[in-house]
C-alpha cells in the first residue's frame, strides 16, 4: 500500500482545516482597529465580526452541490480560491461593506471546506488509517487558531495598519494551498459514480495495487444498488439511519457548550471573580489544550475508535460542567475556589478535544453512502454551524439571565444525553470500509 500518496494527499487537503482555524481566530487582533476604523457602533461592529459565521453557514449548507457536480477536488480549488481572495480583500479594501464581503466570502470557505475536505480524506484513506488521516483536518483547525494567535501577537506594532498585515498573511498558506492541490488527484469514488471508471481505478491502484480491482468492482456494485433503491435522494428511507446519527452528532456537538466556552472564556472567568488580566491566558491555555489533545485522540481514533473516545469524553464532559455549575450554584469564589472554574474548563477542553471535536468530522464522513456523501457531510456540517450561532449569539443572554449554575447544568443534562446517544444508538466504524458500513447502516 502506497500509504506515501494517501499521506501527502491528505496532508494537502487538510490544509483547508487550517485555514479554516486561521480564518475563524484571525480577526480576534484587528476586530477594535476595525470598528475604529469605520467608526462602527456596537451594532455594525457585532455584524462585521460575525458575517464570515453568516458565510460559514451559508458555505456549509451548500458545500455539497459543487462537491458533487464539479468534483471533490476542484471544490477545494475554488474554496482556496476564496480564502485567497478574502485575504487580500479583507487586507487592503478601504470601504466597510466590502471588508464585510470579503470577510463573507472568507466564511464560505469555511462551512465549504468543513464539508468536501473531511468527505475527500475519508474517499481515499484505507480503512485502517481512516480516523486517523481524517482527524488531521481537525488538527489542523486547532493548529490554525494558534497560529493565528501567534500572527497576531508577533504582528502587533509593525505599524498604524498592523491589522491588514493580521489579516492579509493568510494569503501566504491559501495560495500554498491553491498550487498543491494541484498535486492531488481527484477522489476515485466520486470519479467512479459519475462513471469515469477507468479513471477512478487508476487512482485506486495508486492507492492500494494489491485491493484496487475489488474494491472498485465493490464501489460499482454498491453505487447502482444505491440508485435503484432510491437515487440521490439524501431522505430516502434507507438513509434514514446516517442522517438521524449525523443531525444528532452534530447537535449534541454543540449543545455541549464548547463554542459558548471559547468564545466567551474570559467573561466566564470574570464571572468567577478573576480579574480582566486573566483573558489572554485563558485564551492561550485553551488553544494550547484543545491542540495537544487533538494531537492525542489522532493517535489513538484508529487504536480505540470513535466509539470508546465518545464514551470517555461523554464521562469527562458531564463530571466537569456538573462541578462548573456546582460552583456557580455555591458563589464561593475565593482565592482556592476562584481556580476551580478555569481548571474544571481546561480539564473540559481536553475531554472534549480527545472526544467529539476529534470525531464529528471523521464519523460523518463515514457513515453515509457514495452517492450521497457529499449531501449527507453538508448536512452534519450546516447542523453544526446553525447550532454554533445559535449558541454563540444566545450565551450572553442566558448566562446573565439565568446565572451560570442554570446555564453549565443545561450543558451538563445534553451531555448526559449524549451518552445515551453514543451508548445505544452510535456504532464502531473502526477498520471497516466505507461499503461495508453502508451495508451495516443503510436499510437496503
Amino acid at each position: 500500500m502506497k500509504n506515501s500518496n494517501v499521506f501527502f494527499w491528505s496532508l494537502v487537503v487538510a490544509l483547508g482545516g487550517f485555514l479554516f482555524g486561521f480564518d475563524t481566530a484571525v480577526i480576534s487582533g484587528a476586530e477594535k482597529a476595525i470598528q475604529q476604523l469605520w467608526n462602527l457602533s456596537a451594532v455594525e461592529h457585532g455584524f462585521t465580526i460575525a458575517v464570515a459565521l453568516i458565510g460559514t453557514v451559508f458555505g456549509a449548507i451548500f458545500g455539497g452541490i459543487p462537491s458533487d457536480k464539479l468534483g471533490r477536488r476542484q471544490t477545494l480549488i475554488g474554496i482556496a480560491v476564496l480564502y485567497l481572495v478574502s485575504a487580500v480583500g479583507a487586507a487592503v479594501t478601504a470601504n466597510w461593506v466590502l471588508f464585510m464581503v470579503f470577510r463573507f466570502l472568507g466564511g464560505l470557505g469555511v462551512g465549504a471546506s468543513s464539508v468536501t475536505a473531511p468527505l475527500y480524506i475519508s474517499e481515499v484513506s484505507p480503512a485502517a488509517k481512516r480516523g486517523r488521516m481524517v482527524a488531521m483536518f481537525q488538527f489542523n483547525i486547532v493548529f490554525g487558531i494558534l497560529m493565528a494567535y501567534l500572527s497576531n501577537y508577533l504582528l502587533t506594532g509593525v505599524g498604524e495598519n498592523d491589522w491588514r498585515w493580521m489579516l492579509g498573511v493568510q494569503a501566504f498558506p491559501a495560495l500554498a494551498f491553491f498550487l498543491l492541490l494541484f498535486r492531488v488527484p481527484e477522489s476515485p469514488r466520486w470519479l467512479l459514480g459519475q462513471g469515469r471508471v477507468e479513471e477512478g481505478r487508476a487512482i485506486m491502484h495508486r492507492i492500494s495495487p494489491a485491493t484496487a480491482d475489488a474494491e472498485v468492482t465493490t464501489i460499482l456494485t454498491t453505487n447502482a444498488a444505491d440508485e435503484a433503491a432510491g437515487g440521490e435522494s439524501l431522505f430516502a428511507r434507507q438513509y434514514r439511519g446516517p442522517v438521524l446519527l449525523a443531525v444528532f452528532f452534530a447537535v449534541f456537538n454543540q449543545v455541549s457548550g464548547i463554542n459558548a466556552i471559547i468564545y466567551y472564556a474570559p467573561r466566564i472567568f470574570e464571572m468567577t471573580g478573576l480579574g480582566k488580566g486573566s483573558a489572554l491566558l485563558s485564551s492561550a491555555g485553551i488553544g494550547l489544550v484543545n491542540f495537544l489533545f487533538t494531537l492525542l485522540a489522532m493517535n489513538f481514533i484508529d487504536r480505540f475508535g470513535r466509539r470508546k473516545l465518545m464514551l470517555i469524553g461523554s464521562f469527562g464532559l458531564i463530571a466537569t460542567l456538573g462541578l462548573v455549575a456546582r460552583s456557580f450554584y455555591s458563589q464561593d469564589f475565593s482565592e482556592l475556589n476562584g481556580m476551580l472554574v478555569p481548571v474544571l474548563l481546561f480539564v473540559y477542553i481536553a475531554f472534549f478535544a480527545f472526544s467529539q471535536g476529534a470525531v464529528i468530522w471523521v464519523f460523518i464522513s463515514e457513515i453515509f453512502p457514495n452517492t450521497v456523501r457529499a449531501k449527507g457531510q453538508a448536512l452534519g456540517s450546516s447542523t453544526h454551524w446553525v447550532l454554533a450561532a445559535i449558541i454563540a449569539f444566545a450565551f450572553p443572554y442566558f448566562a446573565e439571565k439565568l446565572g451560570g449554575g442554570h446555564t453549565f447544568l443545561f450543558f451538563c443534562s445534553m451531555m448526559v444525553l449524549q451518552l445515551i446517544f453514543v451508548w445505544r444508538f452510535m456504532p464502531e466504524t473502526k477498520g471497516t470500509s466505507l461499503e461495508q458500513l453502508e451495508k451495516t447502516l443503510v436499510i437496503h
